[in-house]
């Protein structure tokens, strides 16, 4: 690395440290920017003009956003979000879009859940002024839920067992085709087994072969781990509470091959989810449970970029932060968010029901 680089690289690294700091001193405040300090992180609320719920989301930088939701509706900002451009695909609207995954401000792949052919794969190379559907489920057992990119090139979706197993589709040309691997080298799925389409992160990648699922609904909450692009997986159970349709573990995030986050709960708002979250330390081999968890569900979680210890998680009663790692957490503004997401250049972003999207200011 060049001198130049090393100059960078502290620079972004003295901006985390601040940033954490800032945030590790918030109190309770709304998610609006008016009544926030302006000298500590919060989120500031963007009007993104529509009512749809936004479970999908992708930060390409501070500038640029997508969003993928309710009603087969996608938007695309490229200036903060001070404007929303709808680039949704035409005839899209009986559609559920519950991911999306950006490489620029031009191209992005969106995911469709559902059963049968409503799950489905469409990718754009012009900012969504048009849209080629690049994978439409046949098979009635199928309902895919998340997808993940090691890189431009290489990607996974996932779908809920297909006769006992989790099923994976994967691309390596950015989206444009895809195709299910043997499920040989997939474990056996436990009874009422499933993933969540709550956020886009039930699938996560770190670096160009290590990928994480996220389970719930069986007897036991589970991270399933692949060191080869998805080709064979192993399964560990996780503290965080399951044994029924609505609990799991719900959001990954992973910030190297090794260190990991896991949160969830029980997503209905009448039932207590204690031990929401769980770390790892060892690339997902083992999960302890965080000491001091967030209070309630959470759907979505992400490191902040360049940060050895520091991520937040969201969820439908608020934001929370942690700032050693996800051993204890601490909520920090109570707006509801279904998922979050950060770009390498400290863009934050988190988006969820009725429109709400916002990005994180200093």
């Amino acid at each position: 690395m060049t001198g130049m680089g090393n100059t960078k690289r502290s620079g972004r690294m003295m901006a985390v440290g601040l940033c954490a700091a800032a945030l590790a001193a918030l109190s309770v405040a709304p998610a609006h920017a008016h009544g926030a300090s302006r000298h500590a992180p919060h989120w500031e609320l963007k009007d993104s003009g529509t009512a749809a719920r936004f479970r999908g989301l992708a930060a390409v930088d501070r500038d640029t956003a997508w969003l993928a939701g309710s009603g087969g509706t996608v938007l695309r900002t490229t200036d903060g979000g001070a404007h929303w451009r709808n680039v949704s695909p035409p005839g899209a609207g009986d559609l559920e879009f519950r991911d999306v995954q950006a490489f620029d401000a031009r191209r992005a792949v969106v995911l469709a859940i559902g059963e049968g052919e409503a799950s489905r794969v469409l990718r754009t190379e012009d900012g969504g002024a048009t849209w080629t559907e690049t994978f439409r489920n046949t098979d009635t057992k199928a309902f895919y839920d998340c997808l993940a990119f090691f890189d431009r090139r290489h990607g996974l979706a996932m779908s809920d067992p297909v006769d006992g197993r989790f099923r994976i589709l994967s691309t390596s040309d950015g989206g444009r085709s895809w195709k299910v691997l043997p499920s040989a080298g997939m474990p056996d799925a436990q009874e009422g087994e499933a993933g969540f389409a709550a956020g886009g992160q039930c699938v996560v990648t770190s670096g160009p072969r290590d990928v994480w699922i996220a389970t719930g609904g069986g007897a036991h909450a589970r991270v399933l781990h692949s060191a080869d692009r998805g080709l064979t997986w192993k399964a560990a159970g996780t503290p965080v509470p399951a044994g029924d349709p609505a609990r799991g573990v719900f959001a990954l995030a992973f910030r190297d091959r090794t260190h990991g986050i896991a949160v969830g709960g029980d997503y209905r708002a009448d039932q207590a989810s204690p031990m929401a979250a769980a770390v790892s330390g060892d690339g997902g081999r083992t999960w302890t449970p965080a000491a001091q968890p967030p209070p309630a569900y959470r759907s979505g979680v992400t490191w902040l970029p360049h940060s050895r210890s520091t991520a937040l998680a969201v969820g439908p009663t608020g934001t929370d932060l942690t700032t050693d790692g996800g051993r204890t957490w601490r909520t920090v503004d109570p707006g509801s968010f279904d998922t979050v997401d950060c770009a390498p250049d400290l863009g934050c972003w988190a988006s969820g029901e009725q429109g709400r999207v916002a990005r994180l200011e200093p």
